[in-house]
């Protein structure tokens, strides 16, 4: 029989979001019993600091993130939405990959997915528990694993050193629905079989700790075992990371970070491969746009890449050239953007001597200068009408007609475009041409911007430091939390090109052999996102910007002037006070009149003993 109470709070609303922690309140459910002394002895094992069952996050704060909407068929972690899946239904998944792509592949796929998911999770942590310890918020992962129904874990031993962002860690695994499902279709082997899992802990201590960590499966139940027991370490502390990295990787040209320790001395450094400057991701969106380009690549169809500026449309441009056919060919790059109006069809088709005053030789274009290989036209939307009508000749027939001359000239150039404006509202406004724009749209690929592919941070910042500490000879020990946090939750308007900067300004001026600190990234007036339930230095909230009902925010009761803690403390909790006591107790309407989510503010308002 339904609980009545439970009866009543889908009743309210429809669709009603009920958190498992609401259901575990109606039926009388202890999820604090997750929490026992168990955990608490091997928390305390937790090197860095020692931490106690009832440090937060716990299981109950968790909980209160997990949502059911059963009337619009929807269930959400926080913002993130989720689904209940048959493990046989993966596990069908899992035999079709495997037995069509083979174990190889079908393992990479699973690890970037596991990946994917992992840095989704920690990134939920620092936004919710933005205070919690090092240790406590490690261990909120372990609790987030369990509680998708992926595997229980056990904690053995764990390491994490703040100042220097060292981190070692030893897990077993129960349970592994992974195993279950691989163990049913292939029976007992000889290799690890835990490959999503994997890829969830690299990806949420990665991210967590904004320094990759790379997990390793040492024992499976698929391998014959009892349980599976992994170890994770900082990337650099592993003698052979290459074999484990990847199986994070889209494909072949697509790169990791460096990883090893020590850099060595610039005059030492010898010429770097070609692959050494690969692109790096991990993100559902990174590898989608790297499949794109696989397709593409053995083709001499025209791309057109779509995005906005720094998202690294040129990188993707040189990849394609360089994975394709005509990689021993030129590749020519032009910024249109970059020149004059009155130059552009001479840089572009070449000019003949004498064609106009100063035109003392004969010169050819960019066309010609790529001739067999591929001409990279960036910012193409901001092309006159008049060298729209004759590229889109050359695209059309193949050749172009100097300026000034009376030939055309036969040229076999693959054209790769890139704009970031729209060039389908450009072409409605009149200001591009529509027959140039569907031959230029051949096969387009959209880049997203970096914060619609956030899981890419912290590979990306692992990548450009080890760059620059080559680049410039210094020596930094790597990242604060502060600083992590920062970078993870930063807007990129610059997207990558912007991160790069950061990163680069930030190992300049980091004194040597010290930590890169939040001051030294965001020094020419970035704006950060700060909304979070904590007190700034002028003595306000941050994220309680908003007026409280029925009452405007200048008429709010003044505030103590002094900056003693106590003081801070005692503005918070009257603050709280005063939004649950206006909204009638209900904490997600105070929540959403202080700007912050529901669980950050229960987890205040516990704290400071204004609720149980």
């Amino acid at each position: 029989m339904m609980n009545p109470k439970l009866t009543k709070a889908t009743a309210s609303t429809a669709p009603q979001r009920i958190s498992l922690a609401d259901v575990a309140r109606a039926t009388g459910a202890a999820l604090g019993r997750f929490d026992g002394a168990e955990l608490a002895r091997a928390m305390s094992r937790f090197e860095a600091s020692h931490v106690g069952s009832e440090e937060h996050p716990t299981i109950a704060d968790i909980s209160e993130c997990l949502f059911f909407s059963p009337g619009d068929g929807r269930i959400w972690l926080q913002d993130q939405r989720m689904v209940l899946l048959h493990t046989e239904a993966l596990g069908s998944l899992r035999r079709e990959l495997i037995d069509s792509l083979g174990q190889e592949k079908a393992r990479g796929l699973f690890t970037r997915a596991g990946y994917v998911s992992g840095a989704r999770d920690a990134q939920l942590v620092r936004e919710q528990w933005p205070e919690a310890e090092p240790a406590a918020a490690a261990m909120a992962g372990t609790r987030l694993h369990a509680l998708e129904g992926l595997v229980k874990v056990e904690l053995v031993h764990a390491r994490y050193d703040p100042e220097t962002s060292d981190y070692e860690g030893e897990f077993i695994w129960h349970h592994s629905s992974e195993d279950d499902e691989h163990i049913a279709a292939y029976g007992i082997g000889g290799s690890p079989a835990c490959w999503m899992q994997v890829g969830y802990a690299t990806g949420y201590v990665s991210t967590l700790f904004g320094r990759l960590v790379v997990f390793r499966e040492v024992t499976c139940r698929s391998m014959g075992e009892s349980h599976c027991r992994v170890i994770g370490k900082s990337a650099e502390r592993w003698d052979d990371v290459e074999e484990d990295m990847r199986y994070l990787r889209a494909r072949e040209f697509v790169g990791a970070p460096p990883h090893s320790g020590a850099a060595p001395q610039a005059a030492e450094l010898p010429t770097p491969p070609r692959n050494s400057d690969a692109m790096v991701g991990a993100s559902s969106a990174f590898n989608a746009a790297c499949h794109l380009l696989h397709r593409v690549a053995p083709t001499t169809a025209t791309v057109l890449f779509t995005g906005e500026s720094g998202v690294g449309k040129e990188k993707f441009a040189s990849m394609l050239h360089s994975i394709g056919q005509r990689r021993d060919k030129p590749f020519v790059a032009v910024n249109c953007a970059a020149i004059p109006e009155t130059l552009i069809e001479s840089e572009l088709f070449g000019v003949e001597r004498g064609a106009y005053t100063g035109a003392g030789a004969a010169r050819p274009g960019r066309f010609e200068r790529a001739h067999g290989g591929t001409l990279f036209l960036d910012e193409i939307g901001t092309l006159s009408y008049a060298a729209q009508g004759k590229l889109l000749r050359t695209l059309q027939e193949g050749e172009v007609e100097r300026v000034g001359g009376t030939r055309s000239i036969k040229v076999d150039t693959r054209v790769i475009a890139a704009t970031n404006v729209d060039l389908r509202q450009a072409v409605r406004e009149g200001r591009f041409r529509d027959d140039l724009f569907f031959r230029l749209n051949v096969f387009p690929i959209h880049l997203p911007p970096l914060r619609e592919r956030r899981d890419d941070v912290p590979l990306l910042m692992s990548h450009f430091l080890q760059h620059y500490v080559r680049k410039h000879g210094r020596q930094p020990t790597g990242f604060t939390q502060a600083a992590v946090k920062a970078l993870l939750n930063y807007d990129y308007p610059g997207n990558i090109r912007e991160l790069q900067n950061l990163i680069e300004r930030a190992v300049i001026l980091a004194p040597e052999g010290s930590l890169l600190e939040v001051h030294h990234l965001f020094t020419s007036g970035e704006t950060l996102d700060k909304n979070v339930l904590s007190v700034r230095p002028d003595g306000h909230l941050a994220g309680a910007a908003r007026a409280l009902p029925s009452q405007p925010a200048a008429a709010s009761p003044a505030m103590p002037d002094r900056a003693g803690s106590g003081a801070l403390r005692q503005m918070e909790e009257s603050l709280i006070r005063r939004a649950l006591e206006q909204c009638g107790g209900n904490i997600s309407a105070a929540a959403r009149v202080l700007g912050v989510t529901r669980p950050q503010l229960a987890y205040r308002a516990r704290k400071r003993g204004i609720t149980s």
